[in-house]
This record gives C-alpha cells, sequence and structure tokens, in this order.
C-alpha cells in the first residue's frame, strides 16, 4: 500500500500542489476537482496530457481518480445521458493518466429533500434489482474500458457497497473504504469483534480514503478514536496493495488546507505499519530463554515434515515458548532420529501417520519447495493450520490453491519469511516509510554462495531442477528478494537474465535481474552459487535523493555492518530503529492462532514473491531478458 492526497483537498490550484507532494516524498496523488478549474472528467485532452506531463516531469503518478460518476439519486434519462458521457470522459482520462482505479458511486445516494433508509440496498432485493438495472450498462462500459471501479461508501454503508460489489463480480472491483464514514454507522459490529471487522472491510477494499486526525464525533457529543494503527495493520495483513488516500476535509478555517493536509499526513505516518519503535542490533534482543508467552500453558502443537533445514527450523521450535513439537516427520530415517533425539519428541517416516496425530494442529512444511502445495493441502484438508517455508510455491496458481483452500477452512497459513524479523530489515523499512532517504533512486542486493555439485545431488537431485526447486534466484535469493518486497512493494517490470556457470544443473546458478518500480526506483539484484570462498557473502546499498544506505554480513566481515548517510555523514544509528516483537516466525504463528492478530509473512506476501520470481524466469527463460510487467 501507498500513500496518497486528493490534489484539490490540498490547494485550489492544481500546480501549486506538486512541491507540498515532492516535499512529503510522496509519490501518488489523486485526482477529482479543481484541476484547471474542473473536475478531473471535465477536462479535455489536451489537458489530461499537460497534467500528465507535469506529473512525469515531477516523478509523480496518479493513485486513484476520484470520481463523481454515478454520485445521484436514481436519475431521470437526461442525467443518465450526462452521467454516461462523464464515464466515457473517465474512461479517456484514464488512459492518458495511465490509471485504471476509479472511485465511483451507484446511483444510491440520498435524495434531494428527502430521506433515504439507511441500509436499505442491502436487505430490498427489490430496490437491489432496480439499482442494478441502472447501473448495469455503466458497468459493462466499464468493464470493457478495464476500469477498476472502486464503491464507496458515502451516503451508503458498507453493505450496500458490497451488494452491488457481489451482484456484478467483476475481477479486481472492490470498496473504496472510507473509515471515518464506517465508524459513524458500524458501532455495534465494531464493538462486537473489532479485529475481525477491520479485517473483512480490509479484504474488500482497493483503495483508502483518511480524513480524520484521529478522532470522530458523534451527534451526542461522544467521540472515538479511530484507530489507525489498527487499521493499517489490517491492511497490510489482507495484502492492500492500492492508495491510503488524504481527503483532508480541512473544517479548521484557522489553517491553510496545506497544514491540515500536513496534519493527517503526520497522523497517517505515525501509524504506519512500519512506525513503531525499537533497538538497533542484529539479534533479537528479547530474551529467548527467559520469555513465557501468554498461551504458554496451552501451546500450539506442531508437526514437521522435512528435517533438512526442519532440523534447525525443529530445534528453534523445541527452545520457543507457546509451542510444543510433537512429532518430526521425513522419509529418511537417519534425519527423523537426529531431529527426535534433539528435540526430544516422537517422529515417524509417514506424513499420512503424522496429519492422523489428533495431538498435532499446525503443520510445518519444510520439503522441497515443488511439494510444498501437495503437503500443505493435504495439512489442511486434516484440518491442520499450516506454515510453510520459502517460497510458497512455484508457481501463482498453486499459492492461489493453497490459499483458497486455507481461507475455505477457516485455518491459518503463513510463510517463513524469516529476515523480515531482523532489526536492519525492521528499521531500513521505517526509514523508507518515513522518506529518509527522500525519493528512492537506486538499490542494489548482491548474493555470493559457495555450493558444490554434492548439494545439488543429494535426496535425490531434486536441488536445481525447474520442477521441484528453482535455481539461486528462488532457492538462496529469495529471503533477500523479499525484503526489497517488504521495503517497495511489486516493482512495475522486471527484465532477468540466467547462466549456469559452474554446476551441471538444469536451472541458474548466477542470475542478474533488474526490477523497475513506478516511482522511479531501479533495482538490481545479482546472485550466484559459484562463490569460491566456503561461507556466504550478502550486501543490500540503497541511495535516494537525500540520503543512503548500506549493510553487509558474512564473507570478510566479522560481524553485520549496517549504516545510513544523511547531511553528508555516515552514521551506524538507524534513524527510526525497530526491532521485531517476534522470536521467530513460527512463535508469531502461534500467537496467531492462539489469539489472533496478523502475520509476520501473509499468504499475499507469499504469493507476491512467487509472482515475482515468476516473472524473472518468464524473462530469463522465455523471452531473452525483455521486460515482464507485473
Amino acid at each position: 500500500m501507498y500513500k496518497s492526497v486528493f490534489t484539490d483537498e490540498l490547494s485550489l490550484d492544481f500546480e501549486k500542489t506538486i512541491p507540498y507532494l515532492k516535499e512529503w516524498g510522496l509519490t501518488y496523488c489523486d485526482l477529482r476537482a479543481r484541476i484547471f478549474q474542473r473536475p478531473v472528467e471535465g477536462l479535455s485532452d489536451d489537458q489530461l496530457r499537460e497534467v500528465k506531463a507535469l506529473l512525469d516531469a515531477n516523478g509523480l503518478k496518479v493513485g486513484c481518480i476520484q470520481s463523481s460518476l454515478a454520485k445521484v439519486h436514481l436519475p431521470n434519462q437526461e442525467r443518465l445521458d450526462a452521467e454516461m458521457h462523464k464515464l466515457e470522459r473517465i474512461i479517456r482520462a484514464s488512459e492518458i493518466l495511465d490509471c485504471k482505479l476509479v472511485r465511483t458511486f451507484f446511483f444510491w445516494q440520498p435524495p434531494k429533500g428527502q430521506e433515504q433508509t439507511v441500509g436499505e440496498l442491502a436487505v430490498r432485493p427489490d430496490v437491489l434489482a432496480q439499482v442494478m438495472e441502472v447501473f448495469r450498462p455503466f458497468a459493462e462500459k466499464a468493464k470493457a474500458a478495464g476500469l477498476r471501479l472502486a464503491f464507496e461508501n458515502c451516503g451508503c454503508t458498507k453493505e450496500e457497497c458490497f451488494k452491488i460489489i457481489d451482484a456484478f463480480d467483476v475481477q479486481g472491483w472492490g470498496f473504496a473504504w472510507d473509515p471515518k464514514n464506517s465508524w459513524m454507522t458500524d458501532k455495534a459490529e465494531r464493538d462486537k469483534d473489532l479485529n475481525a471487522y477491520l479485517k473483512r472491510l480490509a479484504e474488500r477494499a482497493i483503495c483508502v480514503h483518511v480524513k480524520s486526525t484521529g478522532s470522530i464525533w458523534f451527534e451526542d457529543g461522544a467521540f472515538e478514536a479511530v484507530p489507525y494503527v489498527k487499521i493499517f495493520k489490517a491492511l497490510e495483513a489482507a495484502g492492500f496493495d492500492g492508495p491510503v488516500s488524504l481527503e483532508t476535509h480541512n473544517y479548521d478555517k484557522t489553517i491553510s488546507d496545506a497544514e491540515a493536509t500536513k496534519r493527517v499526513l503526520d497522523v497517517v505516518n505515525k501509524a504506519w505499519p512500519t512506525a513503531a519503535a525499537g533497538a538497533q542490533q542484529e539479534s533479537c534482543s528479547i530474551d529467548a530463554a527467559t520469555l513465557v508467552r501468554e498461551w504458554a500453558d496451552n501451546p500450539v502443537r506442531f508437526g514437521i515434515v522435512g528435517l533438512g533445514m526442519g532440523h534447525v527450523r525443529a530445534q528453534e521450535m523445541a527452545k520457543t515458548s507457546g509451542i510444543k513439537v510433537v512429532q518430526v516427520c521425513d522419509k529418511r530415517l537417519d534425519r527423523c532420529q537426529r531431529t527426535a533425539e534433539a528435540c526430544k519428541t516422537a517422529y515417524t517416516q509417514d506424513f499420512a501417520e503424522m496429519l492422523a496425530n489428533p495431538e498435532i494442529e499446525a503443520v510445518m512444511v519444510m520439503n522441497e519447495t515443488g511439494r510444498h502445495g501437495e503437503l500443505a493441502m493435504q495439512a489442511l484438508e486434516a484440518g491442520k493450520h499450516v506454515l510453510v517455508t520459502k517460497p510458497l510455491e512455484m508457481t501463482v496458481a498453486k499459492c492461489d490453491q493453497i490459499i483458497a483452500l486455507a481461507k475455505s477452512k477457516g485455518l491459518v497459513l503463513g510463510l517463513d519469511h524469516c529476515r523480515r524479523l531482523r532489526p536492519s530489515v525492521q528499521s531500513l523499512r521505517a526509514a523508507v516509510e518515513n522518506c529518509f532517504f527522500g525519493r528512492p533512486l537506486g538499490l542494489s542486493v548482491g548474493l555470493r554462495v559457495k555450493r558444490e555439485m554434492p548439494y545439488f545431488q543429494e535426496n535425490g537431485g531434486w536441488r536445481g531442477t525447474r520442477e521441484l526447486d528453482g535455481g539461486v534466484l528462488c532457492n538462496q535469493s529469495i529471503h533477500h528478494l523479499d525484503e526489497v518486497i517488504f521495503m517497495f512493494g511489486l516493482p512495475e517490470a522486471v527484465s532477468c537474465h540466467t547462466w549456469t556457470q559452474n554446476h551441471a544443473i538444469e536451472m541458474e546458478d548466477l542470475g542478474v535481474a533488474t526490477w523497475r518500480y513506478a516511482n522511479g526506483l531501479v533495482v538490481n539484484i545479482f546472485a550466484t552459487t559459484c562463490y569460491p570462498q566456503a561461507t556466504w557473502y550478502y550486501q543490500m546499498e540503497l541511495h535516494g535523493t537525500d540520503g543512503a544506505y548500506i549493510h553487509r554480513e558474512g564473507g570478510i566481515e566479522s560481524a553485520p555492518v549496517t549504516k545510513f548517510f544523511k547531511n553528508g555523514q555516515w552514521s551506524d544509528t538507524a534513524p527510526y530503529p525497530r526491532e521485531c516483537e517476534w522470536l521467530n516466525s513460527m512463535d508469531n504463528f502461534a500467537k496467531v492462532i492462539r489469539q489472533g492478530g496478523d502475520l509476520l509473512t501473509a499468504p499475499a506476501d507469499g504469493r507476491r514473491a512467487v509472482q515475482l520470481i515468476n516473472a524473472m524466469y518468464e524473462s530469463a527463460y522465455k523471452r531473452n531478458g525483455a521486460w515482464v510487467e507485473l
């Protein structure tokens, strides 16, 4: 997700909004009205091209076209004709401005001079059918043009929006969530289960409006704080990748619209998922030996399948409060015996036997990547929660199957992208989100590992194969690719080249990729398993318009090196230090099972990593390095 601003809330003069956007480190803006004194749908083609040129010159993009389409109550034919013309101009604007996300309404606004029963559309099929009939030609035209319609809960309830979204059932269409509006109408639902409420709205949202600086006043004089921290965490957990747009509505005329907008932005920045403070060091400061989780008396009971790297994870889990390793599983007897002895637990060579064990409530899958889906879905079908090592699977389609099954079963599905826990990663993300580096320009990631042929040949020779493993980019480098996604999200396009230099394997032992982001950021990836030193060496370097960052570990480094650059000086101190509260991914996973909340790595995160790998491989293996859009 990313921050954006309604430009007409910031200034009556569109061009005057741009310096504010750049000063605040924003790369997106939402267009509605007051653009050359017109709404966006009222601009001519020449004016739209002028807007696009102005945005391009300043490294800006449109997050959402905030149209007023269908913001009337069941109109007459004359008004319908006018709204259809408006839609045609919106489609043209979307083409020129390169933005397909459009906020809309659906002819169900309170009629002038009359009261509209709140929620009527959601409970009256006859009324819903009437609205559908009127809006259908608009929906068909918007769909044909490839627009992503976001229906806002303004003048109606979220349930009415959901009814319309469900009735049309168009992939990519969703909810334009205004938390202030929903906060005033959904008190009973919020009070019953706030987490469930936020999760439901976050999963349906494709854009979000923020107009409050913290509190909502009700008609009876009471006020209530809007929990933006929880809202943004819910959005992040749901895999929300749309704009969080400032719709200020400045009622305080003692300050300028720009100052009012900045105050809302400050609230958003403080509530952003990475804004919490902590300690900057590479090892977790939590004392694992003395830590006792609240659910320790009722630990989550795990089975672990795959005891290669699973041997290490099993020992971590055995030492983690709130977790009990009940049984381990592998086809190889020696591995079973080794891990069972280390963890003082039972073992089996039969995965079906493990799934039949009623004591086990969660399974960690540590087998070959190309079998993650098979084993994860078996476990889900058996009613077990599932935590999968990286990556989730080999293809997006298989990821979608696993995610859908977990959702249908009401079970927790997590990913072990464990580098997200590192203080250096947490603190870097906080610095990025707080615009420490200005506008990010360039990022380089390098991973050098020594792997000899026995590594690829053992256990049946599955490593380095297309079907079960992939190459260095998919296997060894996936954690570091996830780091970049964690910081900046998915790029808009990737180009990749691969070579098999020094190993008799099917896939690459060296990969080089370039990622291109919409905000101008360029990422370079280098990964190899041909490094001669019997260790591994990792580096990440980032620079922007105002600062820089470097992190190195392994290789010749005796200890991890992390430095931030600003105002002509390098510092060992993170500007926004942060430490993760979890010992490991399993710790966080267990908490979610026992107490609910957010996963450190949600299924959508795992899917995005696989989507990126697939795009890189398509570029390298099928398109000779040509750009592939995501």
